[in-house]
């Protein structure tokens, strides 16, 4: 979905869907965490992100030391180096990219340190975890940047 058209359909879909997380926030946690796993699995096979990227282009991932220990090492640079070159500390006082799209993101949407990329990566847009209600502010927050949270939300509408 291009990216103009998803933030358009997030922006008209915004009410419904903090209407649909009140109501996700009262139901059995164990049963949300299995629909939002199900629909997890039927939105990738349908949706490919090296044609989106849109999270890549727009949003910067939030870095633990670990993170930064692994991607300095990854590319033969001391952890402060790394910090020092790509990193800035936001309003929560986290560990971002100084700007966006990631430095990493090639043209043609593959992540050049992909083994080695940070954990908030490995896990976006984070419709597979457990304990989903824990995120649905951030996931809320996601239906603007990516098209497969976009489509659980729609689909979560028609279940709860």
């Amino acid at each position: 979905m291009d990216r103009n058209l998803l933030k358009e359909k997030a922006k008209a879909a915004k009410k419904s869907n903090k209407k649909l997380v009140k109501r996700l926030e009262r139901v059995n946690g164990r049963k949300l965490d299995q629909v939002v796993s199900n629909l997890h699995d039927e939105v990738f096979e349908k949706i490919d992100c090296l044609t989106c990227a849109n999270c890549c282009s727009t949003t910067s991932p939030l870095f633990k030391e670990k993170d930064i220990e692994r991607l300095s090492k990854h590319l033969g640079m001391k952890a402060g180096d790394f910090v020092q070159e790509y990193l800035r500390i936001d309003e929560d006082d986290d560990y971002v990219f100084k700007g966006a799209p990631c430095p990493f993101l090639g043209v043609d949407n593959y992540c050049s340190v992909y083994e080695a990329r940070p954990r908030a990566c490995r896990e976006y847009p984070h419709t597979d975890r457990k304990q989903f209600q824990q995120i649905l502010q951030l996931s809320l927050k996601n239906t603007s940047i990516c098209p497969a949270v976009y489509e659980v939300f729609e689909s979560l509408k028609l279940q709860f």
